[in-house]
Parts: structure tokens; C-alpha cells; sequence
């Protein structure tokens, strides 16, 4: 069965909690620059699934799962200094880094899954 909307992507569906958890975690900051930053890179992991997915080439869908790949990395990268820096607890920092794992290898797994078809 195809997928017709990006809403149904299990990625970007996993994405959306990632973005939402990190909003909440870093809701109270007053560093707003890295507020800002982590915020920014938590969205673009969802909305660049989305956007490569409506531009409904596998080639261009490919190309934007990469970009949130990325994304998810440098939010991942983000989590490590905020626990650090003690921005957020160990147990916040443990869930979410837990969570861009799993969203950066279902990433993975759909990048896969477009080269093979």
C-alpha cells in the first residue's frame, strides 16, 4: 500500500514527538539562542520529511530525508551539550537522545527502502 500523505510516514510521525519533546524541554529557557537553535532543529526533521515528500520524486524525497537526517544529528549533538551544560536532566536528556536515535535509523531504513525500488 502506498503512502498518500506524509502524516502517515512512521519518520515523520516520530519526528513530530521529537520536535514536540524538545519544545517542552527547553519551553522555560532563557539562553534564547540555543533555545532557538535546538527548536529550529527539531522542526526542520519533520518538515523536511514532509517537504521532500510532496515534491513527489524519490530522488527529491531522498535529498530532504538526508537534510532531516542531518537535523537530527545536530539535535542529538544539541541534547549532549544541554545535558552538559546542565540545561535539561539526565532523564530528559537520556529520552530524547533515545528518540533522535530512533528516528535518524527509520530515517535510514526509508532512504534505504527508496534506493531499492
Amino acid at each position: 500500500m502506498a503512502i498518500e500523505r506524509f502524516e502517515d510516514i512512521k519518520a515523520w510521525q516520530k519526528a513530530k514527538i521529537l520536535a514536540v519533546k524538545v519544545y517542552s524541554a527547553f519551553s522555560e529557557s532563557k539562553d534564547f539562542g540555543f533555545k532557538d537553535q535546538i527548536q529550529r532543529a527539531s522542526v526542520s526533521v519533520m518538515n523536511n520529511i514532509a517537504e521532500g515528500f510532496e515534491r513527489r520524486s524519490r530522488k527529491q524525497f531522498s535529498y530532504f530525508l538526508n537534510i532531516a537526517k542531518g537535523s537530527c544529528g545536530e539535535v542529538r549533538s544539541m541534547i549532549i551539550l544541554a545535558k552538559e551544560l546542565k540545561k535539561i536532566d539526565k532523564n530528559q536528556s537520556k529520552e530524547l537522545i533515545e528518540l533522535t536515535i530512533e528516528v535518524s535509523k527509520i530515517i535510514s531504513g526509508l532512504m534505504k527502502s527508496l534506493e531499492l525500488q
